[in-house]
């Protein structure tokens, strides 16, 4: 008589849930989900981080409308700098691979 296989528990290695497998069919029977884990401590904690976070977001914003202001002056500038790098190297024919036969 063949013997009877027994489920197992298994802890998830991604999400720490531990896992209850069927030794015969090898799919999972049960999942206990892993205990959450508290963010904050206490609700001051938390609306101090919530206004630190607004902080850092206007921070972001801000530097994003000023980079967004200096673009087309950047833009520019790079235009001219590649026209005048243009102008001062010679023209060069091109050499090609076809062109050797």
């Amino acid at each position: 008589m063949p013997k009877k296989a027994e489920a197992f528990e298994v802890a998830c290695p991604c999400c720490g849930a531990n896992l209850k497998i069927d030794g015969a069919t090898h799919g999972v029977i049960a999942h206990t989900p892993p205990p959450r884990v508290k963010t904050f401590a206490d609700m001051d904690e938390a609306a101090r981080a919530m206004r630190e976070q607004e902080t850092r977001k206007e921070s972001i914003f801000r530097q994003a409308v000023e980079a967004e202001r200096n673009k087309a002056d950047l833009l520019e500038k790079r235009f001219q700098e590649a026209v005048k790098r243009a102008k001062e190297s010679p023209d060069e024919k091109i050499i090609r691979d076809i062109d050797l036969d």
